[in-house]
């Protein structure tokens, strides 16, 4: 049997940990397998995920998928041209535009992600409100330490 890994310090890593670990490792593979069913890129299918958010700018897109906005230019006009994202006037200053959701891209998120969604629903059911909390505050901390990682100088 392997020696288990130790953390910074001698610790041994948790369950919880090793289980975020393999939790972050299945999201990126989900991505890149959902993306492929879809014949969109992968960059694409996260640009349709940050839209079924909220509306964002051009630029926005570009800072959120960490790319030019020309870069995000093309791929916004892509999912334009597959009908699964529009874009409109900004609500409040009308030398902007917005790109939005369609309900095309909003039924492809769903096609391809409603087993996942349904399995989340049944988990959380499973558990009582301070469970959940406490799953919560573990998930968010989670994502601070990934966010330091990502948003660190080098």
């Amino acid at each position: 049997m392997a020696e288990p890994q130790h953390l910074p310090g001698g610790r041994v890593p948790s369950g919880a940990t090793l289980a975020l670990r393999d939790l972050v490792e299945a999201g990126a593979l989900l991505r890149h397998v959902v993306s492929r069913r879809a014949g969109l890129s992968e960059t694409e299918m996260t640009t349709l995920d940050h839209l079924s958010r909220a509306p964002l700018g051009p630029a926005e897109v570009a800072r959120l998928l960490g790319v030019s906005t020309a870069a995000s230019t093309g791929i916004v006009d892509r999912l334009v041209d597959r009908g699964h994202a529009e874009r409109q006037p900004h609500s409040e200053d009308r030398r902007r535009v917005e790109v939005h959701l369609t309900d095309s891209g909003r039924s492809e998120i769903l096609a391809q992600l409603r087993p996942m969604f349904a399995g989340l629903a049944a988990l959380d059911a499973a558990f009582d409100e301070d469970e959940l909390a406490v799953v919560e505050r573990y998930l968010r901390g989670a994502i601070d330490a990934l966010e330091a990682v990502i948003h660190a100088r080098p």
